[in-house]
């Protein structure tokens, strides 16, 4: 049985984490609020402008064969190119091995050639380690990040599609739903997949002005990276989440095992107590002994 003094050594140190997980669940729970309110209010008009991109996919799917703009264009997938959202970070419970499963899980079920851009150091550092093809890689995302930061992302998945690289594009990244619930989530991106309703007409006339190609060759793409945008904003939502979580998680079990340690503490103490007075009370009475032998 450990001492008394190690007991108490270790009470501190287990003390000293709970103090750090504590203070890092309030830092989380901070951002998570922030990146909380700027996921939902970007939400509608991100599902807005997904259907807006669907529904030209569907007009340009039955116009006969007439192609609007080149990321419309359906083509037989020969390779795919996925951007995997994951945190820079860790200490956020299975938040980055999730995604990274399913996203790793999906390429392989699809049978094809892929290549990956990492956004996050995270998924970065899983990659490079196992040898899965990485293209690209981004790290340093701010934890409230503007359309300017994910620009590059965006411009480098549009120009390997409309090259012919990457016959289609998706998106591997954490959907937030609530504080207790982050699904990992693959969306495609690229090329637009039309979306047929009952009772939808199969065709709809829309007035472009000056043309639908100058049109389109400005609203896609935003669109486009509107789409990545958004899926960083529930990716960095969901990561607070899962920290804050996991951070009060380890708080709490810093306290159970503190309460433990404690109660050994009091029974390495009391023992060792009671030994003393064995001790003491023994030493009398071979003292008493002695003196009586004379």
């Amino acid at each position: 049985m450990a001492t008394a003094r190690e007991i108490r050594r270790r009470i501190r140190g287990v003390r000293n984490t709970a103090q750090i997980a504590k203070a890092m669940e309030t830092v989380a729970a901070s951002k998570m609020r922030r990146a909380q309110q700027q996921t939902l209010s970007s939400r509608p008009y991100a599902e807005k402008a997904l259907a807006v991109l669907r529904s030209l996919a569907r007009q340009a799917h039955a116009g006969g064969g007439v192609l609007l703009h080149p990321l419309l264009e359906q083509r037989e997938i020969k390779n795919i190119g996925l951007i995997l959202y994951t945190a820079d970070r860790g200490l956020c419970g299975a938040f980055n091995s999730n995604m990274i499963r399913k996203a790793i899980d999906f390429v392989k079920a699809q049978e094809k050639p892929y290549s990956i851009i990492a956004v996050g150091r995270k998924g970065r550092d899983f990659l490079v380690r196992y040898g899965f093809p990485v293209v690209a890689e981004f790290t340093g995302i701010p934890d409230r990040p503007t359309m300017a930061d994910l620009s590059p992302i965006a411009r480098l998945a549009i120009d390997d599609f409309q090259v012919g690289r990457w016959d289609a594009v998706y998106l591997a990244y954490t959907s937030f739903v609530n504080t207790l619930v982050q699904r990992p989530t693959i969306m495609r991106l690229l090329p637009l997949e039309p979306v047929w309703e009952s009772g939808m007409p199969t065709s709809v006339d829309y007035i472009y002005e000056p043309n639908p190609q100058a049109i389109l060759n400005q609203v896609l793409p935003r669109f486009t990276e509107r789409e990545i945008y958004q899926a960083m904003l529930e990716s960095i939502a969901s990561e607070q989440s899962a920290r804050m979580v996991a951070m009060r998680n380890a708080r709490e079990a810093a306290t159970d095992l503190i309460a433990e340690l404690t109660l050994s503490y009091n029974k390495a103490r009391q023992e060792a107590i009671t030994k003393e007075l064995l001790d003491i009370a023994g030493g009398a009475e071979a003292l008493t002994q002695a003196m009586r032998a004379q």
